[in-house]
Parts: structure tokens; C-alpha cells; sequence
């Protein structure tokens, strides 16, 4: 019963991770390409996008926990029990860092928790590209298609890194914005920083959507 339960929540927090990035990706088109709105009005929409983004992060956070936890409920990873229990501990302590993050941000410490997240990812991306490549090369003996869907998430984190550092560039851009007020070429540079983040997106779906392939059809 148990482990149906968590394959549920898996392919729900799909959808909610989705919607999440719809609404960000709607809302900072909307900011990015109506430079007619006050600039107060603007940075508003922007700190609710904050506020918002968090659901993908969490996400993120989710689908680690809950993959980790089935794959190991399910025997396709070892460690059984135990190992899903040492991800629920680890998933709920990562997004409490999540949350202490964003709340957080305006502060000092917010940015030393922001590069402790980072830093997760980075860890995790390679622990993945490195199970993968491991069971490749005969090194690790886990299911195949398992190790291509942990390829393809360390390629969505990857992606989500790529939105990531392109925001940092939008919002520099957007802070000249604030400061100077808009002009024809900070609002075009604006608009190109949304583009490129959105590439990153559509890359990133690109890759959940194989991955969503890849659970259905387990290939050989």
C-alpha cells in the first residue's frame, strides 16, 4: 500500500512541477514584455515569481526523494528500507534548507544557505552522471533503463542550473531597470534573458518528458 501511495505522489508532483513553471514562465513574460507597466508594478509581479518559483524547487527536491524511495522500495536500487528511509531524511532536511533559502534571501545568510543549495545540486548531478556512466561500464548493477532516467535527471538539473544562472543575468538587468529607470536597450537585453532562460526550460521539459517515456516503456 505503501509503495502505492508514493508512485502517486511521484507522478503528481510531475504535474504540480509543471503548472509551476507555466505560471513563472508566464508571468515573467508578461513582466519582461510590457515595459509600459509602472516599474513598481513590475518588481511586484517579479517577488511573487520568487514566491512561486519555490514550488519548482521543492519539486525538484520531491522527485529526488520519492524516485530514490521507489527505486529502493521496489529493489531496483539497493539498500531496500533503508535506503528509503535515509532519503525521506535527506529530502525533508533539503527542502527545509529550501524554504530557510528563499525566506532567507534578502539576508547574509540566505545567500550562504543559497550556495549550500547549489552545491547539493552540483552533488547530485554528478552522483547521477556518475551511477549512469558507472552502469554503463558494468560498474554498478542496477536496472538500464533505471540508469538512463538517472542520466536524463542530471541533465533536468543541469537545465535547471542553465535557468538558474540566466536569471541572475535578467535580474541584473532588471536592477539597472529599477534604478535608471527602462530604456529601448535595457528592455531588448531584458527580453533577451528571458528567451534564453526560457530555452533552458523547454530543454528541461524536453528531457522530464524522456524520462516520463522512459518509465512507461522501460526499454531493454
Amino acid at each position: 500500500m505503501l509503495i502505492h501511495a508514493v508512485l502517486v505522489a511521484h507522478i503528481i508532483v510531475v504535474g504540480y512541477w509543471l503548472g509551476s513553471d507555466l505560471v513563472i514562465n508566464s508571468t515573467f513574460r508578461y513582466v519582461s514584455r510590457t515595459a509600459s507597466l509602472p516599474v513598481a508594478e513590475r518588481d511586484r509581479l517579479l517577488d511573487h515569481v520568487l514566491d512561486v518559483d519555490q514550488h519548482v524547487r521543492y519539486a525538484l527536491v520531491l522527485q529526488l526523494w520519492l524516485g530514490t524511495t521507489l527505486g529502493a522500495l521496489y529493489g531496483y536500487l539497493p539498500g531496500g528500507v533503508r535506503l528509503a528511509w535515509i532519503a525521506t531524511l535527506l529530502g525533508l532536511a533539503w527542502l527545509v534548507l529550501v524554504e530557510l533559502t528563499h525566506r532567507l534571501r534578502k539576508r547574509p545568510l540566505g545567500n550562504t544557505l543559497g550556495r549550500l543549495d547549489r552545491g547539493l545540486r552540483y552533488l547530485a548531478i554528478t552522483a547521477l552522471a556518475v551511477i549512469a556512466v558507472g552502469t554503463l561500464y558494468g560498474y554498478w548493477s542496477i536496472t538500464g533503463w533505471l540508469a538512463v532516467k538517472l542520466a536524463l535527471l542530471a541533465a533536468v538539473m543541469a537545465s535547471g542550473l542553465g535557468i538558474r544562472f540566466e536569471l541572475v543575468r535578467y535580474f541584473r538587468v532588471w536592477g539597472s531597470i529599477r534604478t535608471t529607470g527602462s530604456t529601448d536597450d535595457l528592455e531588448r537585453q531584458l527580453r533577451g534573458r528571458y528567451a534564453s532562460s526560457t530555452a533552458f526550460l523547454v530543454l528541461l521539459w524536453l528531457f522530464v518528458a524522456t524520462i516520463v517515456a522512459v518509465s512507461i516503456i522501460k526499454p531493454g
